[in-house]
């Protein structure tokens, strides 16, 4: 991840710039708009049931301060979501969460006077060289095993703007984009070399056309490393090569701060614990960004 200001004194903002860890008063009104999108990862697998008393009460207490888009599902405030039952037999569970639930709690107490909006769009197993490839085509998703599947990235694209047609154009603002996926393009035994290689490529391009298609062309792309070999190579190329994209680090050493544990195979995928920590961390890297631009007394995260 990259090398990001860290936090800045609350007495330095009020004093140089006139704000607080607040959004600036002028633009408090408009409700913040994150965007979420991947495959079961970001869909979530955690155990909904391992949450503790503790989180209950945080998650209650600002739930009603995010409305929460889940794959065209009627909206609600933030919370645990239901699966489908392949996925409850699967995993043993009754209701999950993704990165959303924590990123959405820190980020709600760190900011008590501001409403979001999150508009999440996943799903199981899909790839970026298939589903979510922005110049999709009949080819590549054939090669994928994908022809059954929704075009993701056009129906993402509609799906937010479905979405945020029901605002006005001053009652909103798109504020970052969060995004885990890759598992699927790493398999280069299942799929061939062709989704790993390109990744970069492809990953550049989604997040290019998004910023284009939303009318957002600095929008901060957050993703947490997942995949490996050449797909991992794509996500760090792309983060050098963009100061507005940042990478979450996963290591495989259970020594360091960046391990995170997952069940053990076959169900595999992150345990509640890790999800909590990947949500916290999204949020670490969305509040240096908007320490950054408070301290050039520039607040407009």
């Amino acid at each position: 991840m990259k090398q990001l200001i860290g936090i800045i004194l609350l007495s330095t903002f009020v004093v140089s710039c006139g704000i607080s860890r607040v959004f600036a008063q002028d633009n408090i009104a408009r409700k913040k708009v994150f965007l979420f999108a991947g495959q079961s990862n970001m869909e979530g697998r955690a155990d909904g049931a391992q949450l503790s008393e503790e989180d209950k009460q945080r998650l209650h207490k600002i739930s009603d301060r995010i409305q929460f888009y889940y794959n065209h599902q009627p909206v609600t405030p933030l919370q645990l979501t239901t699966p489908k039952n392949y996925i409850k037999l699967k995993f043993d569970l009754t209701q999950c969460f993704g990165p959303e639930l924590f990123f959405g709690i820190e980020l709600a107490e760190n900011y008590p006077d501001q409403e979001f909006i999150f508009i999440k769009r996943s799903k199981g197993g899909s790839s970026l060289y298939g589903c979510w490839n922005p110049d999709w085509s009949e080819d590549k998703a054939k090669l994928m095993d994908e022809l059954d599947q929704p075009e993701l990235y056009s129906d993402f694209i509609t799906y937010v703007n479905s979405v945020l047609g029901d605002y006005g154009p001053d009652d909103y603002e798109v504020k970052g984009m969060l995004w885990v996926q890759g598992e699927t393009d790493s398999a280069v035994k299942k799929w061939g070399e062709a989704p790993a290689n390109t990744y970069g490529k492809n990953l550049r391009k989604l997040i290019q056309r998004t910023r284009t298609e939303l009318g957002c062309p600095q929008m901060p792309f957050v993703m947490f490393q997942v995949g490996g070999g050449k797909v991992v190579e794509g996500m760090k190329k792309t983060t050098e090569n963009d100061r507005n994209v940042y990478l979450i680090p996963q290591s495989k050493d259970r020594e360091s701060d960046d391990f995170y544990e997952r069940n053990p195979p076959p169900i595999g995928h992150y345990t509640a614990k890790s999800m909590k920590k990947i949500g916290v961390e999204f949020f670490k890297v969305f509040d240096d960004i908007l320490n950054e631009q408070n301290k050039n007394c520039n607040p407009h995260f």
